[in-house]
């Protein structure tokens, strides 16, 4: 049978230490060392997620007020657009009720002047009648100054008498 010497144990017990310490500085510490670094870029790798995601959650609220402020001045714009094209109409009218007013009374005024010259007209041609019929009735040739004078208040009189 085999048995252990002393020598053959002690041989054995160094040559596990220095394979202990042989692989502890070639396997080993690279292994831990490789271990901790990988750690360190998946935590690290974790950090900048969450920054990016806290960053992207704060654009993302930014966005959301700039887009609320966008339409709040879109509708300020629209709003103060419509006050233009009302007020712009307004002013349309006004112009054109002016304008239709002015249109009036120069039509009026044209009528007026028009009939007055019929009246004008009118009471000549009633003078020159009522002259010739009164010679006619008399049998002689009235004065032409008088009878006209007379003729024209005449016809004030009946004028006056009409607008009553």
């Amino acid at each position: 049978m085999l048995v252990p010497s002393i020598t053959t144990f002690l041989i054995t017990l160094v040559n596990i230490g220095i394979l202990f310490f042989v692989l502890r500085a070639v396997l080993f510490k690279p292994v831990t060392q490789f271990m901790a670094d990988r750690t360190k870029r998946i935590e690290d790798s974790i950090a900048q997620g969450e920054k990016d995601k806290h960053q992207a959650r704060q654009l993302f609220e930014q966005y959301e007020r700039q887009l609320k402020g966008a339409e709040a001045e879109g509708e300020a714009i629209i709003k103060a657009a419509r006050e233009t094209a009302r007020q712009e109409a307004d002013r349309i009218a006004a112009e054109a009720r002016a304008a239709a007013e002015a249109m009036t009374s120069a039509a009026r005024k044209q009528l007026e002047a028009e009939r007055k010259a019929a009246m004008a007209l009118f009471r000549a041609e009633a003078a020159a009648l009522v002259t010739g019929a009164a010679g006619r009735l008399l049998g002689r040739e009235i004065d032409g100054e008088d009878s006209r004078r007379q003729a024209e208040i005449f016809l004030r009189d009946l004028a006056r008498a009409g607008k009553r």
